[in-house]
């Protein structure tokens, strides 16, 4: 015997089971939308010195993670800059970083081949700063000089040493090397404890800008030791010549442009990292870029054009997978 409902009722249950399905389907939609599930739990990303740039970055980065990520929390952690992140990445320290181009050739230490990139971001510009009244007009002239480095684990010791070596200096022999960084060296040269120091960062660093308001500074040409920098190794081919446009400090440069190298910072993570973890932050970091290049210039050079060209490292499969969802 074949059971039928009462019309009405039958009507009822079927309008039921269309709404079910309905709610149903706009759930599956919101679920799809808010992206691929994640796992939840802390996420640290290491940064660098104060007042330099990845601080600032990283920061403002953290902020548009904790919006995106829901569940998840996102802790900064200072470091010395490229190569203690590297460490600190490789070691479980962290989760995320960021990091030079050429940090990243030359890392070789413990995790070395877990390594991997999320995004290309910005170019760091290498910056000769010294006081305006100072005869230095070269790398080359700093022979016998108080020069700051960088900190031992900072990318900016790693090129500083290298720009060195190119003018036939080293570093602790034909001068006296200062471990300083952007956050204590603009302090000791307008002291008198520095006669120069170096510093690799985005344009424009907002601790020269205020050292260039309080004291009267230049910045030294470099183009004379980008050849003979090419010439020492593998990891020196990550340097490019590079114009410092007359803007980037206008009180300084006095429209002039400045000679000098650049090199490609990375955002960087282990194949370990979660691969739908990974594309949220990619998808963050590519969306953020109006937002925080509005208060660090350099971050406006984020480009979904250039963000694959990790080189020395291979793309995370995880930001691989953004890059295809969001291809032309």
């Amino acid at each position: 015997m074949r059971f039928q409902l009462p019309a009405r009722r039958g009507r009822a249950v079927r309008l039921g089971i269309a709404l079910g399905l309905a709610g149903a389907l706009v759930l599956w939609e919101v679920l799809h939308s808010a992206g691929t599930p994640y796992p939840r739990g802390p996420l640290t990303v290491a940064t660098g010195v104060p007042s330099g740039v990845y601080q600032k970055y990283g920061a403002l980065l953290q902020g548009d993670l904790r919006r995106d990520l829901p569940g998840v929390a996102v802790r900064l952690k200072a470091s010395q800059g490229s190569v203690q992140n590297l460490e600190y990445l490789a070691s479980g320290q962290a989760d995320f970083t960021f990091t030079q181009a050429d940090a990243a050739a030359d890392y070789h230490g413990p995790g070395a081949s877990h390594l991997r990139a999320v995004a290309r971001l910005y170019d760091d510009y290498m910056q000769l700063i010294v006081p305006a009244r100072s005869k230095v007009n070269s790398v080359r002239d700093l022979r016998g000089l108080r020069v700051g480095i960088g900190q031992p684990g900072s990318g900016v010791s790693l090129i500083a040493r290298r720009l060195l070596k190119a003018a036939r200096l080293d570093a602790d022999r034909d001068l006296k090397a200062v471990p300083a960084g952007v956050d204590t060296a603009p302090e000791l040269l307008e002291s008198g404890k520095l006669d120069a120091f170096f510093w690799s960062g985005g344009l424009p660093t907002l601790a020269i800008q205020q050292l260039a308001r309080e004291y009267p500074i230049k910045l030294v040409p470099l183009a004379d030791v980008i050849q003979p920098l090419h010439q020492l190794g593998a990891a020196a081919d990550f340097y490019r010549a590079a114009v410092m446009p007359p803007d980037a400090y206008p009180n300084v440069q006095h429209g002039q442009s400045i000679e000098t190298i650049a090199v490609a910072n990375l955002l960087v993570t282990t194949d370990r990292t979660d691969p739908a973890l990974v594309q949220r932050v990619t998808q963050t970091v590519i969306d953020s870029r109006d937002s925080i290049g509005a208060v660090v210039h350099s971050a406006q050079q984020v480009d979904l054009r250039t963000a694959i060209f990790t080189d020395p490292l291979p793309l995370h499969e995880g930001a691989r997978r953004y890059y295809l969802s969001v291809k032309p």
